[in-house]
């Protein structure tokens, strides 16, 4: 007796359509199952045995082998187990013949029966869709996120009674609930409340964020403690534009990757991480021992990575940071193969210019303890943002309200204008933003000429920019001719972006 029943199991933040064949033979009772099992796959046998007595539902007393095909990707998690449990019912013939053709299930058994939620559900119903099944079996806490991909019949399920009474016809599907009204994923409890009109004074730090948030180049601010850099960085987030829905869509399936609870809904605000300066480079950039999960880096795909201190992280969790900040990717090896995740972010750092964190004129820390610090942030790292500022405190006071810059919402407008400049200037090309523009199409995306060509020649030469200094003040250039509304760069805004970019030591 065999049945044939289509789930699908995590790859990355991916899924992969996987065919869980069940044969029940004559012989000595036992459960084996093949396909590159790991831990939580091979323990599915007592829960599926104990979740069918519980129901009421018979126990094969055969020999039970349990194929996932395709054999040469390893299977993870306990999503299978419904699967597993619908081909046992199939193959007695307790179902009829043809109910599961056509039909997607995922989902993990509790032992008095029940169908309870598993991680990755919307990237798993989106491969099954992809691979061409009309409906998905689902658990009923994962049926409002299964219902975000189109095109597919969802199914949902409280127990396997219950579904075995409705893949026979006898009830009807449970209705998929709404996902809960108002709910925003992203954003911190207290995130409305984070105004740029509450930082005083630091207009060209307020003018580099803003930059930074339209054009998407990555920010790097360098003060004594308290000056309001950490201030500043956390109101990024009430700035930047909403993420189109298909941008929402792969936010929300990393999300769901990662076993964070989207409740249902897209995540239509760019995410926002802030990684504490002692996380360890695996939860950084991702990994783990069986199957390799998320990082930060890629939580914050589409959005910002925050890192206060960052002179604190470990040398070699900076360093790995390369790679995604250049490449919009990271890859992960193992012995059973390379899985890569999407890490195209918006970097945003601060850090205290010396150890003791004092301005020049109070430092008491020494020339060497000065230099080892420094030395923590590797030349090539610094030299992928392209907007570096040393952030002094302000003269006078500047906590009156003649001090306060625009809101939030004003800001917001502002950005939200220069990306659509962006997006209409750069459609037919693949890149979307200024600070993605690679170099060698900045001649025909951000010409120059004239006075412009002269003074961007004239600060190259002046302070010895390398390639990568060069094509970082025309892009930032760029961003600010768009911020300001104008359609070509003049030189008032190459001189500002060359002041957005001091060297660090």
């Amino acid at each position: 007796m065999l049945a044939s029943v289509r789930s699908a199991t995590l790859v990355g933040v991916d899924g992969q359509v996987v065919t869980v064949e069940v044969h029940v033979s004559r012989g000595l009772p036992g459960y084996q199952v093949v396909g590159l099992p790991d831990t939580a796959v091979r323990e599915s046998r007592e829960r599926v045995r104990a979740a069918l007595l519980s129901s009421e539902l018979s126990w094969p007393l055969q020999r039970i082998t349990v194929n996932l095909a395709p054999g040469d990707v390893p299977k993870s998690g306990s999503g299978f187990e419904v699967a597993v449990a619908l081909g046992l019912l199939l193959a007695e013939a307790k179902l009829p013949a043809g109910s599961l053709d056509g039909v997607g299930v995922v989902g993990e058994l509790g032992l008095d029966g029940t169908i309870r939620a598993v991680p990755g559900v919307l990237a798993l119903v989106d491969a099954l869709a992809r691979s061409g099944v009309d409906s998905v079996v689902v658990p009923l806490d994962c049926a409002a996120e299964a219902a975000l991909v189109p095109g597919v019949a969802v199914r949902p399920a409280r127990s396997i009674l219950q579904l075995r009474a409705c893949l026979k016809g006898e009830e009807a599907w449970p209705t998929v609930p709404e996902p809960l009204a108002g709910d925003r994923p992203d954003h911190a409890p207290d995130g409305d409340a984070l105004d740029l009109a509450d930082v005083r004074g630091l207009r060209e730090a307020r003018s580099a964020l803003s930059a930074a948030a339209a054009g998407n180049h990555h920010l790097f601010m360098v003060g004594p403690p308290g000056v309001g850099k950490t201030m500043l960085a956390q109101r990024i987030r009430g700035i930047l534009p909403p993420l189109d829905r298909s941008a929402a869509l792969e936010v929300t399936r990393i999300r769901s990757a990662a076993g964070l609870h989207t409740q249902g809904v897209l995540s239509t605000a760019a995410p926002f991480r802030a990684p504490h300066h002692t996380a360890s480079t695996a939860a950084i950039v991702g990994g783990g021992a069986r199957r390799a999960r998320p990082g930060e880096v890629t939580l914050a795909h589409r959005g910002v990575l925050f890192c206060d201190e960052l002179g604190e992280f470990a040398p070699v969790t900076l360093d790995a940071l390369r790679q995604p900040l250049e490449e919009g990717t990271i890859r992960i090896a193992r012995q059973s193969g390379t899985v890569t995740f999407p890490a195209r972010f918006l970097l945003v750092a601060c850090s205290n210019p010396c150890p003791c964190g004092r301005d020049a004129r109070h430092c008491h820390c020494s020339g060497s303890a000065r230099l080892r610090y420094e030395r923590r942030l590797s030349a090539p790292l610094l030299d992928r943002f392209d907007l570096r500022l040393r952030v002094e405190p302000p003269d006078g006071a500047v906590h009156g309200a003649d001090n306060a810059g625009d809101s939030t919402a004003v800001t917001a407008q502002r950005v939200a204008a220069a990306v659509a400049l962006q997006e209409r200037r750069y459609g037919d090309v693949p890149w979307a933003r200024n600070g993605d523009v690679p170099a060698g199409a900045l001649d025909e995306t951000v010409p120059l000429s004239g006075e412009v060509l002269t003074t961007w020649r004239s600060l190259c030469e002046r302070r010895r920019l390398n390639g990568r200094g060069a094509a970082a003040i025309r892009r930032v250039a760029r961003t600010l001719a768009d911020l300001d509304g104008e359609r070509t760069v003049g030189p008032a805004h190459m001189l500002r972006a060359a002041d957005m970019r001091e060297p660090w030591a």
